[in-house]
């Protein structure tokens, strides 16, 4: 099997906020979106959309079992960044070798930035 992309498609009950989150407080670029879906652009070949669980068959997970996990260049300056914009991510720490923060978003999915080594 060879896999040209990937997309992770988020189930919510809180639709909106969850779309404001990762739009306006992450910056991540909108490339796709109606009334009930959102295609966010993580890098060239990955995706993460938010769909409203009142307009489809798949229902939200309440952010259980879910951790979304972003590697990112400067894991310092993210942190720093976020907590200016008015977030509360969590204390950086070391995380299988690699300095990683967690971060939820309204959905209660959890986000780990994460910098250093690839991990195991």
């Amino acid at each position: 099997m060879k896999i040209k992309a990937a997309n992770t498609i988020l189930y919510c009950k809180k639709w909106r906020e969850t779309v404001d989150f990762y739009r306006d407080g992450l910056k991540l670029l909108v490339i796709s979106s109606n009334e009930w879906f959102v295609e966010f652009k993580l890098n060239e070949s990955a995706r993460l959309s938010v769909a409203d669980e009142a307009r489809t068959s798949v229902k939200s997970g309440d952010g259980k079992g879910i951790t979304i996990s972003l590697q990112v260049q400067d894991l310092q300056a993210l942190h720093s960044e976020l907590i200016e914009t008015g977030f509360d991510p969590g204390p950086v720490k070391e995380v299988w070798g690699s300095q990683a923060f967690y971060l939820h978003d309204p959905e209660g999915n959890r986000l780990e930035f994460w910098a250093g080594r690839a991990k195991a």
